[in-house]
């Protein structure tokens, strides 16, 4: 009898000693890398498959991680994103992801639908105005002009050269002339530096008529209307809007 009490405790003591050592040293099942460990590349492959399987959630979410990952923004990949939003009917991220394909790849097509989208919805900004169409213009053929400019330039001080070879004196409509280009040369080369748009980012954003939190509130702005942005003040964005100067808070705004 004392003989099977030992063979009972030797085998539960070997059977402790065995689970005990499973469970300790058991190997931890490989898991798949966090999006923080993964290149921009791989997020985007990864988005283009869930994409293509009408996941649009899922490829938004992957395409704007490899976006945050530094990863160049493709012509390709910014329709795909205003393709996933409109699927989730998100029409401010549509509007803002159409507005930046457009600002790299000027296109008419694109312009009138985002009119269109904004028409439907009731947001304002994107109307095909005269400014609109020029810039436009600009952004197509802004490098001929400017080359076209510079040509001409290259003839002015021609000739400036010749007569002071000659030692003829200047006519008082040729400086004028040789203003306007320069003026005109200096529009062209700061323009798009000078002109800045975003999209408003919250359902509730007010314009102000001071850089501050105290001054009054002369309108509030839906989420994805466009504005046009003058200067920077602090927190703050001096726009046009409406035919009226206002501020309003740079967190409120998605930066074109």
């Amino acid at each position: 009898m004392q003989a099977l009490h030992v063979k009972i405790f030797l085998f539960l003591g070997v059977w402790g000693v065995v689970n005990w050592y499973s469970t300790t040293h058991a190997q931890t099942p490989p898991q798949r890398p966090s999006v923080a460990d993964v290149t921009g590349a791989v997020l985007t492959a990864r988005a283009d498959s869930l994409y293509r399987l009408g996941q649009w959630a899922g490829a938004a979410e992957l395409f704007e991680s490899a976006l945050s990952k530094e990863q160049p923004a493709s012509g390709p990949m910014l329709l795909k994103l205003a393709r996933a939003y409109e699927q989730q009917g998100d029409v401010a991220k549509v509007l803002y992801y159409l507005q930046v394909f457009s600002k790299r790849n000027p296109d008419e097509a694109v312009l009138r639908k985002m009119n269109d989208i904004a028409r439907v919805n009731s947001l304002s900004g994107y109307e095909t105005s005269d400014l609109n169409y020029f810039y436009l213009f600009y952004r197509q053929y802004g490098i001929y002009l400017t080359a076209v400019l510079l040509l001409l330039g290259m003839y002015v001080f021609g000739v400036l050269l010749f007569k002071s070879m000659r030692r003829e004196e200047t006519s008082t409509r040729l400086k004028t002339v040789i203003m306007v280009y320069l003026v005109t040369v200096l529009i062209f080369i700061n323009l798009p530096e000078g002109y800045e748009s975003g999209i408003t980012s919250n359902d509730r954003v007010y314009l102000r008529t001071e850089p501050s939190a105290a001054a009054p509130v002369v309108a509030t702005l839906g989420r994805g209307n466009k504005v046009n942005i003058l200067s920077s003040r602090d927190i703050w964005w001096r726009i046009f809007y409406n035919n009226g100067l206002y501020y309003i808070r740079k967190d409120a705004v998605w930066l074109i």
